[in-house]
């Protein structure tokens, strides 16, 4: 009969919807159906019957059953009768009871599904309505396959619900998983272990899955429950038998690490650590070469990894104590592991080496601390630089033009060996400069006769030593001798050898990466720059047959020539005649591939304009030089606008305008060659530049693509403002009318920083230019912010803000820059609105950071005309509207005086309210206590309070007072 009136309640066709191949129509039915058996006081009461009965064959319907019921008691539980709790017991029971008959064990997901069920119940009544849940479950399911697997299933749940550190948990549920596992301490983790021993001996032959999860679950428990539960002779034999069974031995590996990796006392960590070893080794497990299973030996060298960094911390531990005689015996332990080590460090497979990475460095640690080195400690350190430098050679399938998943895997891997190299360095740097010597030494004599990858890693040894042993601002070739004339040595051969030409992009760009670490040896050995430079220059550099390796260059010459530019006069005129193809602009139709991409390109100009302004020419040279530069840019632009202007084709448009810009971004990066010691002026440079100001400007009224082209001459503007000082002042006005003409939102925002930059470097000179582009930009930005935008768009509503934050940065520069006028001569009612856009920007958006410059420029305004001899009426504007706003902008609900942004705002606040004072004196005081802060219900003390703090010299008081003063106002 309950058979037939679950069929009845429940509703069929929503269950069909459940199929993920249903149609919309059914699966839209199957949600609405969802929603209504969760939300339901008793409706969901169908869906345990029809689990404990198991009429449904459906697994869609049985995980959908599961999961109204994981609804009701995750959230519902507390609201549900004590009948409808103890339904869900019997419910659970009888699904387990169903799984002992059935000839075939349900779907993983589905027993996954339970699992969270049962751990959810448990973790909900354990404590309360039922303390014998394991009892329970263990007492029905005994030795029975299927329901062993719902038990372990469910202790993993368990685990992910009340230990996993990973999961964040409120302090609520913190509390409660302590008790239960305080609980569980007490009452059954006995029974629980005594269980896992019973299925580890019981199924290791006949279901080594269930095996396996049992084993994942005494490493999920270990960490927590009494060691010596597990770690005693009994489960650690069975534990170590498990290792030589194929199908178990991995995830026994897993079950040993996490039992060395349980917190101890470190005396007995030591022995653990040693006596499980010893069963290892006469097992035949350390030897390693032996063993073909590559995936069991990375858990293997997971496992001696594990122990090492258990016996390193041992050491630490035992040595801070003094006790010396542990200390030495733990040490001693350590030591002989490092065979184990070296063989799992040196081993061909990457996986199996990285895994025991974390051993070797913490036993180099330990050397760095010992005062003095024995004989074989020296041996063990040569013996794993000798390892880490055959394992950071690449192999023959390493794919260095379309490198993927496991070339990066191996680059990153080469970073975990660099690690060990530089702590090699630190422990015992003679060692490591002699080994690297010897090898680098070794490999250039017989370099054509070499594999690349041997010349690489040669080579490579020698770059990583520029960090290994660290320098002074690269200052490797002076100090010590006995490593400066090694270095010396090796750079010399390096140089001179003719590796350089060795054909293979790896060596190539690991020559010109190494050349320029150590760009300082040619400064005490110029006489091998010209050799260095026809590198860079010819087809092993700049025309070498890989982008890669032409790309990478043209960055390393930029570096290579600003370090050494003092030594290129003798080469400059032949340098830019030999690079001046790689200097063209590329056609927009460009149809064959240019030997640089653009941004290569940046790196040439800029290396063109390094030579030519810190070469020894006379100025008239180098005015010509750079003419010539700079030039064939000019032209091209003007060619390529008037061809922009008269094409139709977006496509098109969009491809010359991206090489106006380049040509723009091209002559802006010659101008980083400037410095204070040579300037546009004394490189007679001026004109040239101003010259590209003319050419450049008029991009800014092109009708189409006006995004790129604005952009582009806009950080042209912005650079030649630091380069040309004031001779840049005359294209400024035509250049700002154009760019406040028809704007978006974020060409306003870029813009500001332009007339920021202005305004803070010429303050009073462009004073008559500010006060005329004051009020069109200001409305400009009113105007932006005032477009409508969608409620969920979500990218315009964040242009607002940024573009307002730098709205209220551009009032802030003005107003910081002593150019009272620019603001003043504005007209009444212009600055009226100017004001209150500052007062709702300090009350109304919450957006601390402007906020915060909100309040900086109210306190500006305040110094500026709050005064005796301020501007009219402004005193009265202070107490309607600048007071108030320092108490309404903090009493909001999203001014959050825990976030330390929102304090700096409140401290600005506070200032504001300081300045005031400062200007306004007693009369401000008797404003507050008569007026304003009544106003507010202020009591009479604490207003008396706040005044006698404002009135006081000491800011910090004030600022951590008014801190104070409104976390109370807030309770």
């Amino acid at each position: 009969m309950a058979c037939q009136s679950v069929a009845a309640v429940m509703d069929e066709q929503a269950l069909l919807g459940l199929n993920p191949n249903a149609d919309a129509r059914y699966r839209h039915r199957a949600m609405a159906y969802f929603e209504q058996l969760k939300e339901s006081q008793d409706a969901w009461e169908v869906c345990a019957e029809a689990l404990a009965t198991g009429i449904y064959n459906d697994d869609h319907v049985k995980f959908f059953c599961f999961q109204v019921l994981e609804h009701q008691i995750k959230f519902r539980h507390a609201g549900l009768s004590a009948g409808q709790q103890q339904l869900i017991r019997e419910t659970l029971m009888k699904w387990l009871q169903c799984q002992l008959m059935n000839a075939q064990p349900e779907k993983p997901f589905i027993r996954n599904k339970a699992a969270q069920v049962f751990a959810l119940t448990f973790v909900m009544e354990y404590l309360t309505l039922w303390p014998k849940f394991f009892f329970d479950i263990l007492s029905l399911v005994g030795l029975n396959p299927h329901g062993v697997d719902v038990y372990l299933r469910t202790l993993m749940a368990i685990d992910a619900e009340v230990v996993d550190r990973d999961i964040l948990h409120s302090p609520e549920e913190m509390r409660r998983n302590s008790l239960i596992k305080d609980s569980m301490r007490e009452q059954c983790i006995p029974h629980l272990v005594e269980s896992w021993f019973q299925i580890l001996q019981a199924y290791q032959r006949s279901h080594p899955e269930l095996t396996c999860q049992c084993l994942e679950v005494v490493g999920l428990f270990v960490s927590w429950i009494d060691l010596n539960l597990i770690a005693n002779d009994r489960f650690v034999n069975l534990l170590l038998s498990q290792m030589s069974v194929e199908e178990l031995r991995e995830e026994a590996c897993d079950c040993l690490f996490e039992i060395i990796n349980k917190g101890m006392d470190p005396v007995d960590k030591t022995k653990l650590v040693e006596s499980l070893c010893q069963v290892l080794q006469s097992a035949g497990f350390f030897n390693v070469e032996q063993e073909e299973d590559v995936d069991f030996l990375a858990k293997f060298s997971r496992l001696v990894n594990g122990m090492g960094q258990s016996l390193v911390l041992s050491w630490t531990k035992l040595a801070k104590t003094g006790n010396v005689k542990d200390t030495a015996e733990t040490l001693q332990a350590l030591e002989s592991k490092v065979p184990l080590l070296l063989q799992l460090l040196v081993h061909e497979d990457d996986d199996i080496s990285a895994n025991i990475v974390g051993f070797c460095y913490e036993y180099l640690h330990v050397l760095k601390q010992l005062p003095q080195l024995t004989d074989q400690q020296k041996t063990n350190i040569e013996a794993i630089m000798l390892a880490v430098m055959k394992k950071l050679t690449y192999d023959d399938e390493y794919n260095f033009e379309n490198e993927g998943e496991d070339e990066a895997m191996f680059v990153e891997y080469r970073k975990q060996l660099k690690m060990l190299l530089d702590r090699l360095a630190q422990v015992c740097p003679e060692l490591l400069l002699e080994a690297v010597r010897r090898v680098f030494t070794n490999t250039m004599q017989n370099w054509q006769t070499a594999q690349f990858m041997e010349v690489e890693v040669a080579v490579r040894l020698l770059y990583m030593l520029g960090e290994a042993l660290p320098a002074s601002h690269g200052a490797h070739f002076s100090g010590d001798t006995a490593k400066t004339s090694a270095l010396q040595d090796m750079m010399r051969t390096l140089v001179s050898c003719g590796v350089s030409s060795y054909q293979h992009s790896s060596v190539s760009l690991e020559f010109f990466e190494t050349v320029v670490r150590y760009d300082k040896f040619f400064i005490v050995e110029p006489q091998h720059i010209p050799n260095v430079l026809m590198a860079f220059l010819d087809q092993r550099g700049l025309r070498h047959n890989s982008p890669k390796v032409r790309s990478r260059v043209a960055y390393l010459f930029s570096r290579f020539i600003k370090t050494l530019h003092k030594h290129m006069n003798a080469f400059i005129e032949d340098i830019l005649s030999r690079i001046q193809d790689l200097l063209e602009l590329a056609p927009p139709d460009n149809c064959f591939l240019a030997l640089l991409t653009s941004d290569d390109q940046l790196f040439m100009f800029e290396t063109a304009g390094v030579l030519i302004v810190n070469g020894e020419s006379p100025v008239e040279r180098k005015q010509a030089l750079m003419r010539s530069l700079l030039l064939p840019l000019m032209d091209a632009f003007r060619l390529l606008l008037a061809k922009l202007l008269q094409e139709t084709e977006d496509e098109r448009q969009a491809a010359l305008a991206d090489c106006l810009s380049h040509a723009v971004g091209f002559a802006s990066r010659t101008s980083k060659a400037f410095s204070n010691k040579q300037t546009v002026k004394q490189c007679g440079c001026t004109e040239v530049y101003r010259d590209c100001l003319q050419t450049f400007l008029p991009a800014l009224s092109c009708p189409v693509q006006r995004g790129p082209l604005r952009s582009s001459v806009r950080s042209f503007l912005h650079r030649m403002i630091i380069c040309m000082e004031e001779e840049v002042l005359p294209f400024v006005p035509a250049a700002s009318e154009h760019m406040l003409k028809d704007c978006e939102a974020k060409d306003l925002q870029e813009f500001i920083p332009l007339i920021s930059q202005i305004t803070a470097k010429f303050k009073r000179q462009v004073s008559p230019f500010l006060q005329q582009v004051f009020m069109p930009l200001v409305l400009a930005i009113f105007e932006a912010l005032a477009r409508p935008a969608e409620d969920n768009d979500q990218a315009a509503a964040l242009e607002k803000q940024m573009l307002r934050r730098s709205y209220f940065t551009f009032i802030q520069t003005i107003t910081g820059s002593g150019m009272n006028e620019v603001m003043a001569n504005q007209g009444a009612e212009n600055i009226e609105r100017v004001v209150f856009t500052i007062i709702q920007g300090a009350v109304d958006f919450p957006d601390p950071i402007a906020q915060k410059t909100c309040f900086i420029i109210l306190s500006k305004l305040v110094e500026l005309w709050g005064g005796k001899d301020g501007m009219v009426g402004f005193p009265d504007f202070i107490y309607k509207h600048i007071v108030p706003a320092c108490f309404l902008a903090p009493l909001k609900p999203t001014f959050d005086l825990s976030d330390a942004q929102t304090v700096l705002t409140l401290s600005e606040c506070a200032l504001t309210l300081k300045m005031i004072h400062l200007k306004r004196g007693p009369e401000f005081i008797q404003f507050l206590q008569q007026d304003y802060l009544p106003s507010l219900q202020v009591s009479p003390e604490i207003s008396q309070e706040l005044c006698q703090v404002l009135q006081q010299p000491d800011v910090k008081v004030l600022k951590n007072y008014i801190k104070a003063f409104f976390q109370r106002a807030k309770l």
